[in-house]
C-alpha cells in the first residue's frame, strides 16, 4: 500500500511540474530516476548472453598454441608443386647432384619423370630439395619410424654368467644366446668367473677370445677386464653401429685379397731356386 502511495505522489507531482513548465521541460529528479535506470538496463545487458559490445562481452581465451618438439624427428613428405624459393639445389633420385636449378626447371622434371620433391636443407644457400619417387619416399619414411621406435623403447641389459671350465658344447649354446639378444638390440653382459680349484689367470684374455667366436658384429660398452680382486672378468656387448658394421663389412672385403697375395707369394718363393 505504502509503494502505491508513493507511486501516486510522484504522479501528482510530476502533473503539477508540467502544468508549471508549459515548454516541457522534464524535472531535475525525473532526468536522474532515468538515467540510474538506464545504466542498470546497461548493466544487465553487459550481462547478457546476447551481448555483442565488444568491451563489454567477455573475451574468449584463444587456444594454447602447441609447443615444437626440437627432438622430435623430421618427416619426408613432398612439398607438391608449391616451391617456395626461386633457386633451389636439386638432388636426383640417384643421390646425384644437378645444381642449382630455378622451380620452373625442377617442376618440368617432377612432371616428365614422374617424381616428387623432399625438403633435404632449409638452412643452406640455396636450399637443398631431393626427387624421390613414391617407393623411395616410403622407404625413407618406414626407416624413420623405425629410428623413432629404437630411440623410445627402453635398451633391455641381459646378463650372462659362467665359469672358465665351461664346456665346448656349453659355450656354443651361450653364445648362441649372445647372438640372439644383440640381434634384438639387447645389451648383454658377460661375466666369466675363474674356475673351481684352477688359477685366476687370464680371464680378461679368455674372455676376449669368446666374443671373438661370436657369430655376429658387436660394438662395446665395456670392454672385457678383470673385476672381483681378479678372481672374474667382465664386458658388456652392444649392437654394433652403422660405422662398425661398414668397417667389418671392409675387413672381410680384404681377407680374401690378403690370402691371395700371401699364397701368391709363397708359390713364387717355392719355385726360385
Amino acid at each position: 500500500m505504502l509503494a502505491g502511495c508513493v507511486r501516486g505522489m510522484l504522479s501528482r507531482s510530476i502533473r503539477a511540474a508540467c502544468a508549471l513548465n508549459p515548454g516541457g521541460h522534464t524535472p531535475v529528479f525525473t532526468l536522474v530516476t532515468w538515467t540510474g535506470r538506464s545504466n542498470a538496463d546497461a548493466r544487465s545487458w553487459g550481462s547478457s548472453p546476447y551481448c555483442t559490445a565488444v568491451e563489454d562481452c567477455e573475451q574468449t581465451s584463444e587456444p594454447k598454441k602447441k609447443k615444437h618438439d626440437p627432438r622430435g624427428g623430421a618427416t619426408i613428405g613432398s612439398v607438391g608443386r608449391k616451391i617456395p624459393q626461386r633457386q633451389i639445389h636439386v638432388i636426383s633420385e640417384a643421390g646425384e647432384s644437378l645444381g642449382t636449378m630455378h622451380r620452373a626447371d625442377v617442376i618440368k622434371l617432377m612432371d616428365e619423370k614422374g617424381l616428387k620433391l623432399v625438403l633435404l636443407s632449409e638452412r643452406q644457400d640455396p636450399p637443398v630439395y631431393r626427387l624421390m619417387s613414391g617407393k623411395q619416399m616410403h622407404e625413407e619414411q618406414l626407416k624413420q619410424r623405425e629410428k623413432q621406435k629404437a630411440k623410445s623403447a627402453p635398451v633391455q641389459v641381459k646378463e650372462l654368467s659362467f665359469s672358465r671350465g665351461i664346456g665346448a658344447h656349453d659355450l656354443t649354446t651361450k653364445l648362441k644366446q649372445v647372438e640372439s639378444w644383440v640381434e634384438k638390440k639387447h645389451h648383454v653382459r658377460i661375466t666369466l668367473r675363474a674356475a673351481r680349484g684352477g688359477p685366476a689367470v687370464n680371464l680378461e684374455s679368455a674372455l676376449e677370445e669368446m666374443v671373438q667366436q661370436l657369430g655376429v658384429t658387436v660394438g662395446f660398452i665395456s670392454k672385457p677386464k678383470v673385476i672381483r680382486d681378479g678372481h672374474a672378468a667382465m664386458c658388456i656387448l652392444r649392437p654394433p653401429s652403422a660405422k662398425e658394421l661398414s668397417q667389418e663389412e671392409k675387413k672381410k672385403a680384404a681377407a680374401p685379397q690378403a690370402d691371395a697375395v700371401n699364397t701368391t707369394d709363397q708359390t713364387e718363393g717355392k719355385s726360385s731356386p
